[in-house]
């Protein structure tokens, strides 16, 4: 049965992003599995087709009544609609050509734009420098922290943001670890400037500065986020060369020491999921767990920004058992729902990883809850599929705004409630 097909609205275009692989009338299919049958079938087509599945990220997570979103090249569009409506299967198309919604993420001006700003989408070299000035700029809140290098050497900073005042709590938040996903450095930037901005005038971020300190990664994935701006828009994995096999990059969010490869992965270089040869085996993992256990004593909150999917995730995603403090960070996570969603009325979902969207291994807020954070969280920040991995620059001042008021929430129970 045929569903309903829709057209994005159209927007001038701008400029094209001047990447080496376009998306010229690639598709991004929805459909709504609802049986046994129809997940078989799409199991068995991926198996001939190359299908990008977006949500779930894996047809091993593929299971009857879940709607599953997939790209699919311009010359097989045909050919899978063709069999989806053979097959009798419910599906909208979110993108009938991929390049003019990448184009149209720019809201109809120049991706080109010198300055940094942050409600636009900044490349690496911007987010770069503003570490540098913002840090520089403004020398009793934010520190920068070299705390690695990526496998093509580019330089990972880590800000330190808080009012410098002897031993205090942290919270670590990173952004962009999966490289496609834009809106993710933007909000790790948001928070840095509404911390400066609004320290001494708003009560709550006041007395969370003076109080703790935050660590932010502005971006995890930095070869990965270089190379969706000047070759592949929907770049996952890191770049690193994998022994053995032509594909490159290892996906940095299985990496970790978490019942690593054991579910929600691919041990194939080529797959989007590949958790790598070894746990940590990647330069930008390293990095990362290196200064968590170096601060470990001070750093009682871990947040992890994503998107697409609107959900607040926490422990597990390895196993479907429950936390030791399930109930806890079930509470925490609803308080942040509900103070996200009072803003612009944004509905979010949230709950366990393996429970609430799908079971993986190897996630960086499974590792840091195993290694002592018990308050390790995950957004999945907008939208739910219209836009998917290219949510327009006009959305990302609203999702910051609301996303704030979650991170502030989550970070207030951090700070009054945890030993």
């Amino acid at each position: 049965m045929r569903f309903i097909i829709f057209t994005l609205g159209l927007l001038a275009v701008p400029q094209a992003v001047s990447l080496t692989r376009r998306f010229d009338s690639e598709k991004v299919f929805r459909v709504r599995l609802q049986n046994d049958n129809q997940v078989n079938f799409l199991k068995e087509m991926s198996s001939t087709i190359q299908l990008d599945f977006w949500l779930p990220d894996s047809l091993h997570n593929i299971v009857v009544g879940t709607y599953v979103d997939f790209r699919v090249g311009s010359e097989q569009t045909g050919y899978v609609q063709m069999m989806l409506e053979q097959n009798e299967m419910h599906y909208v198309i979110l993108a009938h050509n991929l390049q003019e919604e990448i184009e149209k993420q720019f809201n109809g001006r120049s991706h080109s734009h010198r300055k940094h700003d942050y409600t636009r989408y900044n490349d690496w070299e911007k987010i770069a420098a503003w570490t540098e000035r913002i840090a520089k700029n403004n020398p009793k809140l934010i520190s920068r922290i070299e705390i690695g290098k990526t496998y093509e050497e580019r330089p990972m900073y880590v800000l330190k943001v808080g009012k410098e005042s002897g031993k205090k709590k942290a919270i670590f938040i990173e952004c962009g670890v999966h490289a496609r996903e834009w809106i993710s450095p933007a909000f790790c930037q948001w928070f840095v400037k509404q911390a400066v901005r609004t320290y001494g005038k708003d009560s709550v971020m006041t007395n969370l500065l003076d109080s703790m300190n935050f660590y932010i990664l502005p971006v995890f994935n930095i070869d990965g986020y270089v190379w969706t701006w000047t070759n592949d828009r929907m770049w996952r994995k890191n770049r690193s060369n994998n022994s053995n096999s032509d594909c490159p990059g290892t996906d940095l969010n299985r990496n970790f020491k978490a019942s690593w490869g054991t579910t929600g992965i691919s041990h194939d270089p080529c797959d989007e999921r590949f958790c790598g040869p070894l746990a940590e085996s990647e330069p930008e993992t390293k990095a990362v767990t290196s200064f968590i256990r170096d601060h470990l004593s001070a750093i009682k909150g871990y947040i992890s920004v994503h998107s697409y999917s609107q959900m607040l995730l926490y422990p597990y995603g390895y196993t479907r058992n429950k936390a030791p403090n399930h109930e806890v960070l079930d509470k925490v996570a609803k308080g942040a729902v509900d103070a996200l969603s009072g803003l612009y009325g944004t509905h979010y979902v949230y709950g366990s990883i393996a429970s609430t969207i799908y079971p993986c291994s190897g996630s960086t807020i499974d590792w840091a809850y195993d290694e002592g954070v018990k308050y390790s969280f995950a957004f999945e920040l907008r939208d739910t599929g219209r836009h998917g991995f290219m949510l327009p620059e006009s959305k990302i001042r609203p999702t910051c705004k609301e996303t704030m008021l979650a991170v502030k929430h989550i970070a207030s129970h951090i700070l009054t409630s945890v030993p």
